[in-house]
């Protein structure tokens, strides 16, 4: 057994002594802090992994003495599976795994961001819908309506906009949503997980806004919704292609069986293995059709990203809609407690997705938090304007989920409220930084590039419109080295030149660009920065000390 990660064979708990118990009950705490609050104990287990299996007493004696250890670190614990070991006795022998959660003491609940992706018409809203809201669908698109946020997309009923919808567990692991409580601070109150699902559109003409919603929102997963009745259509490759271009783990449901027959689902599923096992996507497909299936698909998926599990369900007759709910609830964070801390011990950087003007509050500006700490009362500097420079504000408070909040760590999406700060000044893709920290921006870039298609060839002089992170903008072509021009599945470094205003940027950063049919990846490699001089700053200050 590894180590770290949040997996613990035990192979009995039988009656331990003061000692054990506390050697024990420190190794929980571990186990807990390495899966942010979750850890997942297989008892019947030897630490080589050889599946003993224990008695019907002793496996009762044992989840006892867990409950108890569980009881002292202030966690609760649910049974995810039994099953039974062949092994050479006359009594049957059982291994039981079981799922320890806890809320960590310096965070309100675990959050996962999942990107719901997709053609259009494949009942991505109307699955939301009905995990949210807790009622089944009509058959008639009742239960997405809630999901919209513009007239013309409850009339045309197609998503034009990103929305988020959110999904709580509780700590016995039962979902917690708009059923049993009417607010979302209820839903995050009575919550140890929630899982925020980032509904985006799957109609062509939208793919601007769906790429912004999976460069900026940083989402863990993807959920791939295909319809069984339509098959591998439209977007869906497209969409399957940005998510496997920005390395988002994804998994896939197969909504709509309730309108077609099993051997039409079948086509489905075997048409979606056949291009997940293609040398392109090099996935390992997992079909899910029991709860079984569910918690080992949850534990491979987050250990090797090369599994993809898939569900085939159905929003109007709720048909296996509980397995997806299982494997929600198990779903382990990618990150671990130590890249986190890692994360939190830099100096804070705030990316600016959305802007708002709240009556009563002022301007609010919501986005990610991706490295450091941002607390309410926060001096930071908010750039680049058109003109390359950075503007002092200061965070009046933070809301998470729409809760207040104090504290922000890095890998949060939250909203910040700037007060009286003019509005006009912001713009997406901004960002928001330390003071101390002396931001670098830049007009002129250099990125390798990989190009996925393209209808003639691509040269120097050609426009595109590139996506980095929360940056969106046109940029022209300068120069690409080594070629005069490049064709379809070609790699080369480029240099691009933005446009309209410079932008913040970090070497390293995965990069998408597109204009008309032409798509390519890569990442930057290269910034040329812009001075302080340049920037109309004064230089005879001290470093570090900027004038505004």
């Amino acid at each position: 057994q590894a180590e770290d990660g949040n997996i613990e064979y035990k192979l009995k708990l039988v009656n331990p002594s003061q000692y054990r118990f506390e050697h024990l009950v420190t190794q929980m705490k571990w186990r807990l802090q390495e899966g942010r609050g979750e850890a997942v104990y297989q008892i019947g287990v030897e630490d080589n992994g050889l599946l003993v299996g224990l008695s019907e007493e002793e496996m009762r004696a044992s989840l006892k003495t867990l409950r108890r250890m569980a009881e002292k670190v202030g966690a609760d614990i649910t049974v995810l599976r039994e099953r039974e070991v062949d092994y050479d006795s006359d009594v049957p022998r059982k291994i039981t795994e079981v799922l320890v959660r806890k809320v960590p003491d310096n965070q309100q609940f675990l959050d996962l961001r999942v990107a719901v992706l997709g053609n259009v018409d494949s009942g991505k809203s109307t699955l939301l819908g009905v995990l949210t809201q807790g009622e089944l669908d009509n058959g008639r698109g009742r239960a997405r309506l809630n999901l919209f946020r513009h007239l013309h997309e409850i009339q045309s009923g197609r998503t034009s906009s990103i929305s988020f919808e959110i999904l709580g567990f509780n700590s016995k692991g039962e979902v917690v949503n708009y059923s049993d409580s009417r607010t979302a601070e209820e839903i995050c109150e009575s919550s140890s997980k929630m899982i925020t699902f980032i509904d985006l559109a799957g109609h062509h003409k939208y793919l601007k806004t769906t790429i912004f919603g999976l460069t900026s929102y940083c989402p863990d997963f993807a959920m791939l919704v295909v319809s069984a009745n339509t098959g591998i259509a439209g977007t869906t490759r497209e969409h399957l292609g940005l998510a496997m271009a920005l390395k988002v783990p994804f998994f896939i449901v197969i909504s709509k069986v309730d309108l077609c027959s099993k051997a039409t689902v079948e086509r489905t599923v075997k048409q979606l293995e056949r291009i997940l096992k293609q040398p392109g996507c090099n996935k390992l497909p997992l079909l899910v059709n029991s709860d079984d299936d569910a918690v080992t698909a949850a534990q491979q998926f987050a250990q090797s990203p090369n599994i993809t599990p898939i569900f085939t369900l159905s929003s109007v007759s709720g048909e296996n809609l509980d397995l997806l709910k299982v494997f929600l609830n198990i779903l382990p964070p990618l990150t671990n407690s130590k890249e986190q801390e890692e994360l939190m011990q830099q100096l804070t950087e705030f990316q600016v997705d959305e802007i708002y003007t709240v009556p009563e509050v002022g301007t609010v500006v919501g986005g990610t938090l991706s490295s450091g700490i941002c607390r309410e009362g926060e001096n930071l500097v908010v750039g680049p304007t058109d003109d390359g420079k950075f503007l002092r504000l200061k965070v009046c408070s933070i809301q998470r989920n729409r809760s207040a909040c104090r504290v922000l760590r890095a890998g949060q999406a939250a909203t910040l409220a700037l007060g009286s700060f003019d509005r006009s000044l912001l713009r997406k893709g901004m960002v928001m930084v330390s003071p101390e920290m002396n931001p670098t921006i830049c007009s002129v870039f250099e990125a390798e590039i990989v190009l996925l298609f393209h209808a003639t060839t691509f040269r120097k002089g050609f426009q595109v419109t590139v996506h980095v992170g929360n940056v969106r903008q046109t940029a022209i072509v300068e120069k690409i080295h080594g070629k005069d021009k490049l064709r379809t599945g070609e790699k080369a470094v480029v240099r691009f030149r933005f446009i309209k205003h410079p932008e913040y940027l970090k070497i390293g950063a995965k990069l998408l660009f597109r204009e008309g049919v032409t798509k390519g990846i890569g990442h930057v490699t290269d910034l040329q920065a812009i001075t302080a001089k340049e920037n109309g700053l004064e230089e005879s200050l001290g470093p570090g000390q900027l004038s505004f």
